[in-house]
């Protein structure tokens, strides 16, 4: 049934699509909506209320994003039959403080991560050779996970067989065990002049040489990279090639080939950590679709499910590669966490993390329009459906000061140090996952933009 929906809209000030959602809220409250019902199009709720479509659609991301409303294409949006507990419902933190340092997932009621959770493990416990699960297992994963892995890895990788790919316990102790596979200490391994923390720390406990390479917009330059082939004669080189942590750039296809290509000519293997190649609708493939044969591909699910599961899989360039791994990984965390990579197999067979993956790329989304938005007069790199963004200090703004004002309003966002491999730039990460929800969210961020909108001198301990 379709219901004849006319909401009141309050003339107070405030956002006009933040109305829509209260007054939706509203009437589901008090039984004027009931669960099933279908509501009008948002083209003529758009029109009755005399507002913008996009101001109609936002109100719909956002009360899908709370759980109030599914949509179908083709079919409209109706009214959740189960609407969210209360308690499930995140509130905004008390205490006032914003993280915009940890880059995680958001964890949107609409993924239902917990429910997820819940069913998984009950189904898994109520199966076949449960206990099994229990014991210890091979270091490289239990061969019907990496069945799995292999056959989910082969829709962006191309045919991988089961004896390349390894289930671990994250990674970064993937790297770990990478770096200890490959490299002896004093060996040089290229990396992007911005590289990601959680390979600078095992790379420089293992005594390796970091050799940073230059970047621009679309990510690591393939001429500066052929040039320290020449001058450094590098073992491996080190990208993120997809949604860059901390520049958000993609390296584009003709640029992955040409890497590909320089890195075989001069016998330089390629460590691809695409932890967050899933989280675009539509990405290049991967550099080990192009050059699987010189290639120790990464994809991890702390990026684009939850942190929690600890559960990354790789797929290596031949079966020697995956005993050598192995040894490492075995070395390093013994193996993965059974339980959760039992869930996550149990997720991928029945179609489960895809459908968490879309609901965190669209709650992404929402989060990114908000940045955009609040953000819109400074110097930011970001992707449509990426957790982070990259920010340049404008002047007079230097990160030690910054990071120090930041800190005394309770934001915490990560200086550009952490990445840096040489000189570090005036410039920020920010993650926009572990703020609780968008409005917690857009607080952050104004604090953020109303800090950088005045010079240092004029700050004290509050703006």
């Amino acid at each position: 049934m379709t219901e004849t929906w006319s909401p009141t809209i309050s003339g107070d000030a405030g956002p006009k699509y933040r109305a829509i959602v209260d007054a939706l809220a509203e009437d589901i409250r008090a039984g004027r909506l009931t669960p099933g019902v279908r509501l009008p199009p948002q083209r003529a709720l758009a029109k009755q209320l005399n507002v913008d479509l996009t101001t109609v659609t936002r109100a719909f991301n956002e009360a899908r994003r709370m759980g109030l409303i599914d949509a179908t294409a083709g079919r409209g949006s109706f009214v959740r039959e189960h609407l969210p507990n209360p308690a499930e419902v995140r509130r905004p933190d008390p205490s006032g403080s914003v993280d915009f340092s940890m880059n995680m997932p958001p964890q949107p009621i609409a993924a239902r991560l917990a429910k997820r959770m819940e069913a998984g493990l009950c189904r898994l416990a109520g199966s076949p050779g449960f206990l099994d699960r229990m014991q210890y297992q091979e270091s490289a994963g239990n061969m019907a996970d990496r069945a799995v892995a292999a056959q989910w890895l082969g829709r962006r990788l191309g045919s991988c067989s089961v004896q390349r790919v390894l289930v671990a316990g994250g990674a970064q102790v993937v790297l770990a065990a990478v770096l200890a596979a490959i490299l002896k200490p004093g060996d040089a391994l290229c990396v992007p002049t911005l590289t990601y923390p959680g390979l600078r720390m095992p790379a420089e406990r293992r005594g390796v040489r970091l050799v940073p390479v230059s970047c621009d917009e679309d990510g690591l330059d393939p001429d500066a990279f052929l040039k320290s082939c020449t001058a450094d004669g590098p073992r491996a080189l080190y990208v993120v090639p997809t949604l860059d942590n901390p520049t958000t750039a993609t390296l584009p296809k003709a640029r992955r080939e040409r890497i590909a290509e320089i890195a075989r000519t001069h016998g330089v293997a390629i460590i691809e950590d695409d932890a967050y190649g899933l989280l675009p609708p539509e990405a290049p493939a991967p550099i080990a679709a192009l050059a699987g044969d010189i290639t120790w591909h990464i994809t991890t699910l702390s990026k684009c499910v939850s942190p929690g599961l600890r559960i990354a899989y790789v797929a290596v360039p031949g079966t020697n590669e995956a005993v050598r791994l192995a040894a490492e990984l075995r070395a390093i965390d013994m193996m993965a966490p059974p339980l959760t990579a039992a869930l996550a197999s149990h997720w991928i067979a029945e179609g489960e993390l895809d459908a968490i993956v879309a609901a965190i790329r669209q709650e992404n989304g929402l989060r990114q329009e908000v940045a955009r938005e609040v953000l819109r007069d400074l110097d930011v790199r970001a992707h449509p459906y990426g957790h982070h963004l990259w920010l340049r200090l404008p002047e007079p703004w230097r990160r030690g000061a910054f990071g120090a004002h930041a800190h005394q309003l309770g934001l915490s966002v990560v200086l550009s140090d952490a990445f840096a491999v040489g000189p570090a730039p005036e410039a920020i990460r920010v993650s926009l996952g572990a703020a609780r929800d968008t409005e917690t969210l857009r607080y952050g961020l104004s604090l953020l933009a109303t800090l950088l909108a005045h010079p240092p001198g004029a700050i004290s301990t509050v703006v």
